[in-house]
């Protein structure tokens, strides 16, 4: 099961990584790679064509400048925008971004507006807001990226801490993407085992601050970039949920209407992703310091929000 076509907006290393995993996945017959920056998309759409005969895939992947080579694509991983450098936060780079992501959706908007939009740029919660505000889509049709990618960090640390397998660790990270996630170690378990049998309370602590500081502890490496690999893996999880009709459970970026308590505001709930997008969202049980937690996190994607616009007045 395939689309016939997706679309990776922004050639960078996220939108390269997606590129290249989509198509080695075989999730559509043609994946398109689309970036303002003449030549890019083009070399590396054609590099990762060239691998194909390594690879064994059919996928054919393609770079352009313009949407119209994206017309008809079933899903759009937006990655377009500029990246965190050291020092920075992902809210510094608000109003750039913002301005990308309007222009972005618009095109979206125009060549495929049955689509579904998978939100990659940060900061990514309020960025999924311009997105679906911009394009008028359901909320269905518009999800950001965020909790996938700070589940695996969770999980892949825990994996370190425990000397495991990744593939027995189950987890649950909600919130905002940011400093203000919330890693639930009550529904965090190794096989069936619950995380707080296995380990001290300080150090299911530590490991959930080490998530939070995720991405700035690669930014601090990298120097002049963010982190790729993951968050790509991530993107392309969901879009192979979406594409198979998987109908996974996944910690996503959803503009809620009620849930959880609260209104009109993207934040990183259990998602169940099907064939059309955001089939429906999951309500888990918080203890009272996880629910303040969460009311947190909320607080700071709204004030985000509330920067942006005062930006824009």
């Amino acid at each position: 099961m395939s689309a016939k076509k997706i679309t990776v907006v922004g050639a960078g290393h996220v939108g390269a990584t997606c590129s290249q995993l989509l198509s080695q996945k075989e999730l559509a017959r043609e994946v398109v790679l689309v970036d303002i920056a003449e030549g890019i998309p083009q070399g590396k759409g054609l590099d990762q064509w060239e691998s194909a005969p390594i690879e064994g895939f059919d996928a054919r992947v393609y770079g352009a400048n313009d949407y119209e080579s994206c017309e008809g694509s079933e899903i759009f991983i937006v990655t377009a925008g500029i990246a965190r450098k050291p020092g920075m936060s992902r809210d510094d780079l608000l109003k750039t971004n913002a301005g990308v992501i309007r222009s972005v959706t618009n095109e979206i908007k125009r060549v495929a507006p049955d689509s579904i939009i998978i939100m990659v740029t940060n900061p990514l919660d309020v960025m999924a807001q311009v997105a679906l505000e911009t394009s008028g889509f359901p909320r269905e049709r518009v999800i950001g990226m965020a909790g996938v990618l700070d589940t695996a960090r969770y999980r892949s640390f825990i994996a370190l801490e425990l000397d495991v397998s990744i593939e027995d660790i189950q987890a649950l990270v909600l919130g905002g993407h940011g400093d203000t996630m919330v890693p639930l170690a009550s529904y965090t378990s190794v096989s069936g085992i619950p995380l707080t049998q296995l380990l001290a309370q300080d150090r299911i602590d530590a490991l959930v601050e080490r998530t939070r500081k995720g991405g700035g502890e690669i930014v601090s490496y990298l120097k002049t970039g963010s982190a790729y690999y993951a968050p790509a893996a991530a993107s392309v999880q969901m879009a192979e949920a979406i594409v198979k009709d998987k109908r996974r459970i996944l910690p996503c970026a959803a503009w809620l209407q009620g849930e959880y308590g609260f209104h009109d505001l993207y934040l990183g709930v259990p998602c169940m992703l099907g064939e059309n997008g955001l089939e429906r969202i999951v309500e888990v049980e918080l203890d009272e310091e996880e629910r303040a937690a969460l009311a947190t996190s909320a607080e700071h994607v709204t004030s985000t929000v509330s920067a942006l616009e005062a930006l824009q007045s």
